[in-house]
């Protein structure tokens, strides 16, 4: 069952059963919002880039996004780049796999973020989401939907991190300015 989240809500990771989730997927679903111009309706594409950032003790110290697809250790990885969008209703665009039994133990956090590349606001962007999806079974278990648009060219979307012995996610939702992953560090470091 999928918890549609709100900016600010948290859920645990543990399976129903007390066992933890051993690898989860972070899919990014968009597609470009019509316009209307002087000769009908048109869509522009728009490039959004999902990245997720490691963090030990609040210091940045790995990522992956577009241009590192695995993390150094191996424990993340991004399934590729997608310049258009467009499955907005449920399918993944782009996704960030993590393997949680084997993301080292210094790392207390990983932030997703999305960020448009080629500068457009997410006034231009309809049906945009970021969900969570237990990667053995399939199963959605968390959806942040994000809706109203704005002035803004990125979103630090969620967090995973450390509770206990276990994982806990975080919709975050918090607009942000920046065409990549490097321009939002200085939006994270207050929500970590």
């Amino acid at each position: 069952m999928t918890v549609n989240m709100t900016k600010g809500q948290a859920i645990s990771l543990e399976k129903k059963d007390g066992g933890s989730l051993s690898a989860v997927r972070m899919g990014l679903g968009w597609k470009a919002a019509p316009r209307r111009g002087l000769f009908g309706s048109r869509t522009r594409e728009i490039d959004l880039d999902a990245s997720a950032v490691l963090f030990a003790d609040k210091q940045p110290v790995d990522v992956v996004f577009f241009r590192h697809l695995v993390s150094d250790d191996g424990s993340v990885r991004h399934t590729g780049d997608n310049l258009v969008g467009g499955a907005g209703q449920g399918g993944d665009d782009e996704a960030i796999l993590v393997d949680l039994a084997r993301v080292p133990v210094h790392v207390d956090q990983i932030i997703f973020t999305v960020n448009s590349f080629t500068g457009q606001t997410f006034q231009e962007v309809q049906n945009a989401f970021c969900r969570l999806v237990d990667e053995s079974t399939g199963q959605e278990l968390a959806r942040y939907t994000l809706d109203g648009g704005g002035e803004y060219t990125a979103q630090i979307m969620a967090k995973v991190h450390r509770s206990g012995s276990g994982w806990t996610m975080t919709a975050l939702g918090v607009p942000a300015k920046g065409r990549t992953f490097q321009d939002l560090v200085p939006a994270i470091l207050p929500i970590l």
